[in-house]
C-alpha cells in the first residue's frame, strides 16, 4: 500500500511541473510586442506564406465547370467564325499506284468563346497542353479523303491550347495525314499532277459554323527546305468553297491545293534511253550476212525479250490504267521497230531460200542441156566445174567472158568445159572487184532498204512523240 502512495505522489508531482513550464513559455511567446513598444518600433503585419497558400485550378480560373461546352459558343445566334492557317512542314511521299500523298502540318484554329475569358492584369495569355482540350469545346475539323491520319505523341500529345484574358482561343496540332489525290497518267512520265488536301467540320454546317482562311493565301506556310525525289514542287495555294450533302446540308470546305511536276531525266535514264538502245541494236542485223542465221536470229530475239522486260518493269510501278500513257506510246513503238526487225529477216531468209532453189533448178536444166560453150577471145583459160558447184563459185568468175562450150568426150558429159578470158588487168585490182562483187550480190535488196528506212522511221516517230509531249 505505501508503494502505491509513493507512485501516485510522484505522478502528480510530474503533472505539475508541466503545467508550470506551458504557463512560463505562454508568457514569454507574449513579452515580443512589449519589448518592441519599449524600444520604440511599431508593430509590423505579418507577411502570408506563399507557399502554403492555396493556388486556383485552371478549371475555376476559366470556370469550366460554370459552363456546358458540349455546345458551340453563342449556341443558337450567328455561326461562329473559326479561322485556319497551316503550315507545311514536309510531304513525305506521293503514290503512283495507291493514288495517294502523305503529308506532314501544323493544323492552327482561332475562334473566340467568352465563357473562357479571365481576369488579368498583365493582358497575358495562358497556355495549355492536350489536357484541357478534352474539357473544352473545339471545332470538329477532319480531312476529307482522308485514307490515314495520325496526332503525333512523341514524346507527348503534340497539341497546344493557347488562351487569351478577353476569350480568343489558339488550338494548335501536329498531324500526318495520307489522303487520295486523282492523278491523270496520260502524259505520264512527262506529266503534272494537282492534288488537294481539303478540310471540312464534320458536324457543323455553315449555319453553325464558318470556316475560313484567317489570312487568305498567306495562311498557307511552307518550308523552303521540301522537296521529293520524282516531283518538283511548283505551286501551293488555298481555296474554298462550300460543299452540298443531300442529307444534311451545306458545309465550308478549305482547299490546300499543290501542283506537282515529275523529273523527266530518271525516266530518261530508266526507259527511254534503254529502249532506244534496244531499236538501234536491232538495226545491226541488216548489216549481217544474211546466211548468218544463228547471228541475226539470236540478235533479233534477244532485242524482243529485252523490251519486253523493259515495259513489264515500267508497269509494274504504275496503277493499271484503263487509257494509254505516253510512255506506253514511245515502248510500244520500239517494241514494234524490234519486232518489224525480226519480220525483215524471216522475210529475206524465205526469199533466199526460194532463189536459191530457183538458182538450183537452173544449174540442173544446164546440167542437163551440157551445151558445150568457146571463148571468142585470144587469151583464154580453162576451169573445170562439176554440177556440184556453188553459188559462191560461179560469183567468182565476174571477172571472165563466156564463150560457146565445146563438147568433149561422151563418157564426161556430166562435166562442163567453159573457157574464160582473162583481162589485162593487175592480180590486186581484180580481186578488190571481185570482194566487192560479191558483197553486193550477197545483200539482198530488202535489208539494203531497211538500213535507210528503219532509222528514218524512227527519228521521225521521235520527232513528233517529243514535239507533243513536252
Amino acid at each position: 500500500m505505501p508503494y502505491f502512495t509513493k507512485l501516485l505522489f510522484l505522478l502528480f508531482c510530474l503533472i505539475l511541473a508541466g503545467e508550470c513550464r506551458k504557463h512560463k513559455t505562454r508568457r514569454r511567446r507574449w513579452t515580443g510586442p512589449v519589448e518592441a513598444h519599449k524600444h520604440g518600433n511599431a508593430l509590423a503585419p505579418k507577411m502570408p506564406d506563399v507557399t502554403k497558400t492555396r493556388k486556383v485550378k485552371t478549371e475555376q480560373l476559366l470556370r469550366v465547370d460554370d459552363h456546358d461546352f458540349t455546345m458551340r459558343p453563342a449556341f443558337g445566334g450567328p455561326a461562329i467564325p473559326v479561322g485556319v492557317d497551316v503550315q507545311v512542314e514536309s510531304l513525305d511521299s506521293i503514290s503512283e499506284v495507291d493514288m495517294d500523298f502523305t503529308m506532314t502540318l501544323y493544323l492552327r484554329h482561332y475562334w473566340k468563346d467568352e465563357r473562357l475569358s479571365f481576369h488579368s492584369t498583365t493582358n497575358k495569355s495562358m497556355t495549355f497542353d492536350g489536357r484541357l482540350v478534352k474539357k473544352i469545346w473545339v471545332p470538329d475539323v477532319f480531312f476529307v479523303h482522308s485514307k490515314r491520319s495520325f496526332i503525333h505523341d512523341t514524346t507527348t500529345d503534340n497539341i497546344m491550347l493557347r488562351v487569351f484574358p478577353d476569350g480568343h482561343v489558339l488550338y494548335s496540332l501536329r498531324v500526318t495525314v495520307t489522303a487520295a489525290c486523282n492523278m491523270d497518267f496520260s502524259r505520264f512520265p512527262l506529266d503534272s499532277q494537282t492534288c488537294s488536301l481539303e478540310l471540312e467540320s464534320y458536324a457543323y454546317t455553315d449555319e453553325d459554323l464558318m470556316l475560313y482562311w484567317k489570312s487568305g493565301d498567306e495562311s498557307l506556310s511552307t518550308d523552303d527546305r521540301i522537296s521529293l525525289s520524282q516531283f518538283l514542287i511548283q505551286k501551293f495555294h488555298t481555296t474554298s468553297r462550300l460543299a452540298f450533302y443531300s442529307s444534311t446540308g451545306w458545309y465550308n470546305r478549305l482547299y490546300i491545293n499543290f501542283t506537282l511536276r515529275r523529273h523527266i531525266f530518271f525516266f530518261l535514264l530508266q526507259t527511254y534511253f534503254p529502249a532506244t538502245l534496244m531499236v538501234m541494236l536491232s538495226w545491226v542485223s541488216f548489216w549481217i550476212d544474211r546466211r548468218a542465221v544463228p547471228a541475226r536470229v539470236s540478235l533479233g530475239i534477244t532485242t524482243v525479250l529485252t523490251m519486253s522486260t523493259i515495259i513489264t518493269g515500267v508497269n509494274a510501278s504504275m496503277p493499271r490504267v484503263s487509257y494509254i500513257k505516253a510512255v506506253d506510246i514511245y515502248l510500244w513503238v520500239s517494241f514494234v521497230f524490234v519486232f518489224l526487225s525480226v519480220l525483215e529477216y524471216a522475210a529475206v531468209n524465205y526469199l533466199t531460200t526460194v532463189q536459191e532453189r530457183r538458182e538450183r533448178k537452173m544449174r540442173e536444166r544446164m546440167r542437163e542441156q551440157s551445151l558445150p560453150c568457146t571463148c571468142g577471145m585470144s587469151h583464154t583459160r580453162t576451169m573445170m566445174l562439176d554440177g556440184t558447184y556453188s553459188e559462191a563459185d560461179t560469183n567468182s568468175l565476174a571477172g571472165y567472158t563466156q564463150a560457146p562450150m565445146v563438147p568433149e568426150e561422151p563418157e564426161k558429159q556430166e562435166h562442163m568445159v567453159v573457157h574464160l578470158s582473162v583481162s589485162s588487168e593487175s592480180t590486186a585490182t581484180k580481186k578488190k572487184g571481185l570482194r566487192a562483187f560479191r558483197i553486193i550480190q550477197n545483200t539482198h535488196a530488202i535489208d539494203t532498204y531497211s538500213r535507210m528506212i528503219f532509222p528514218g522511221s524512227y527519228i521521225f516517230f521521235n520527232l513528233i512523240y517529243w514535239s507533243v509531249y513536252c
